[in-house]
């Protein structure tokens, strides 16, 4: 059974920030040489059996190193980070480290390691030692602590009138003053630049003049960034789902709009087809017609499945978390045969995928997701300004209505960050070099669009493409496919970039 996937909630959008090429950062200096980082470059690893069981069975280590809160003042104070590692399956042929990023942004870390273990050759498993990373701010590292008290997502659909619009606005609000009261210190210095300054702590510490990347979703904004600030420690560099690095966050997110109407346009022409087995029409048109019926009876009775209650301020994201991979059309036309039946007022029995996706939709005040949630916001506020004026993003609603009818409204709606104390100390550096790269996109990635893609591979001028044509996010680990999977692992092992830009089959 395909998993509907949860990767890489929200991502990537706002200040439009021009391909320019920047000095590398000063903190690069792997020796030193007066910047007052060696204290920390110094310090030693001790890896341990990681506390989470299910790391610890995967044969992951973990550790902590302690990095400053803010890079240009090493004196300050400081924070711990959580990294962990998957050790090279054969020593005599280890090249490197691999550091990972899983996306998000907030998206924890630790796991990767072993779930790349998992799907690359057994080469390439000797070649590195791969190493994770939960990011300042997130998990196992020093907590970001914003005491949020709700259901914990970016995204929340206004709904169809003023009044939702209002909530919306209310529950943005109340999210960035609780991280402000209960974080002042943190929450303005989890910014992409200094993520990629702390990954070169790590580098230095484990001994290496030079790493490699694997990022996914967020996790290439990261890789670029880092590929940026410290060009001449980059070894080999993978992309795996990026968006155009210029409209991280805000306008990133806003492209998820018309890229979700088609992406359930997709479904509903793949329902129709089997409509014998799943109820929902027998052309595309009437299964998108009675997707929108049911959001429109939500609107007026929240539908109750599963211990919940789903209005349509929830039932956008549930089909926004829902349709990122193809594989898992089967689920989700199932999932919507339920929602429909329940919105009937028929018993219903849930399936696990389903009650899975509302369990965490809705765990609430002090859960993993909330905590995530956290992290996610202060990064993303860290990394970008947003328009503050209300009305911009009441009028961006009501325009996306006519043509992104179900995800318009969840795409457009006020960020927390719109009420952000203090605009970023540390903007997203602008991304244009000539560092090589192998690079991932899908054609009809929901998260990040492909013309997005397009744009990273021109910021990254040495990047080759790889193409894939289906509806994919995170290809390499969460959509198997032979040919996407073999140039990476040639790629990581031998150095070797293909030749030109290059489709895969699919």
């Amino acid at each position: 059974m395909k998993r509907i996937s949860v990767v890489s909630l929200v991502v990537l959008s706002v200040a439009a920030l021009g391909p320019a090429a920047s000095a590398p950062d000063p903190a690069s200096r792997s020796g030193g040489g007066g910047d007052g980082l060696d204290r920390f470059r110094n310090q030693s690893v001790d890896w341990g059996v990681c506390a989470d069981a299910s790391l610890a069975a995967s044969g992951t280590e973990c550790a902590h190193l302690t990095v400053p809160l803010d890079h240009g003042r090493p004196r300050g104070r400081t924070i711990r980070i959580a990294v962990s590692r998957v050790a090279s399956a054969d020593p005599a042929r280890r090249r490197g480290i691999l550091q990972t990023n899983p996306g998000g942004p907030g998206a924890r870390g630790l796991g990767m390691p072993a779930d790349l273990r998992r799907v690359m050759g057994p080469g390439v498993a000797a070649a590195y030692d791969i190493i994770g990373m939960d990011t300042r701010g997130l998990g196992g590292s020093t907590p970001v602590g914003c005491g949020l008290g709700r259901s914990s997502w970016l995204l929340y659909a206004p709904g169809a009138d003023r009044a939702g619009f209002g909530a919306a606005v209310r529950l943005s609000r109340e999210d960035a003053r609780r991280c402000w009261r209960n974080a002042p210190g943190l929450v303005p210095h989890l910014s992409t630049r200094n993520i990629a300054r702390d990954m070169d702590l790590v580098r230095s510490v484990l001994g290496e003049r030079r790493t490699s990347w694997f990022g996914q979703s967020y996790g290439t904004v990261l890789g670029a960034t880092y590929a940026q600030m410290f060009p001449h420690r980059v070894d080999r560099l993978v992309l795996d789902s990026a968006p155009d690095p210029a409209e991280y966050p805000l306008r990133m997110v806003r492209r998820q709009g018309p890229a979700n109407e088609k992406a359930l346009d997709d479904l509903a022409r793949w329902a129709a087809s089997r409509d014998g087995v799943y109820g929902l029409g027998t052309t595309p048109a009437a299964v998108r017609a009675g997707i929108e019926r049911v959001i429109a009876r939500a609107a007026q009775e929240p539908i109750r499945i599963g211990g919940h209650r789903i209005s349509d301020h929830e039932l956008p994201l549930l089909l926004y978390l829902s349709l990122v991979d193809d594989q898992a059309n089967p689920e989700v036309a199932g999932m919507l045969r339920v929602l429909r039946d329940a919105a009937d007022g028929q018993a219903v029995i849930v399936p696990p995928v389903l009650r899975a996706a509302l369990d965490l939709m809705f765990a609430g005040a002090g859960s993993r997701q909330a905590a995530d949630y956290a992290a996610q916001l202060a990064m993303i506020c860290a990394d970008a300004a947003v328009p503050r004026d209300l009305g911009h993003y009441r009028r961006a609603v009501e325009r996306s209505r006519r043509s992104q009818p179900v995800f318009g409204p969840l795409t457009h709606a006020p960020f927390p960050c719109a009420f952000w104390e203090q605009e970023p100390l540390q903007p997203l550096i602008p991304i244009g070099n000539r560092v090589p790269a192998l690079q991932i996109q899908a054609v009809k990635d929901p998260r990040t669009t492909y013309a997005s893609g397009l744009r990273m591979h021109r910021a990254m001028r040495a990047s080759r493409l790889v193409t894939l044509p289906a509806r994919a996010h995170t290809v390499y680990l969460n959509h198997p496919d032979d040919c996407v999977r073999h140039t990476v692992d040639t790629y990581l092992l031998h150095g070797t970039l293909p030749a030109d830009d290059t489709r895969c089959p699919g």
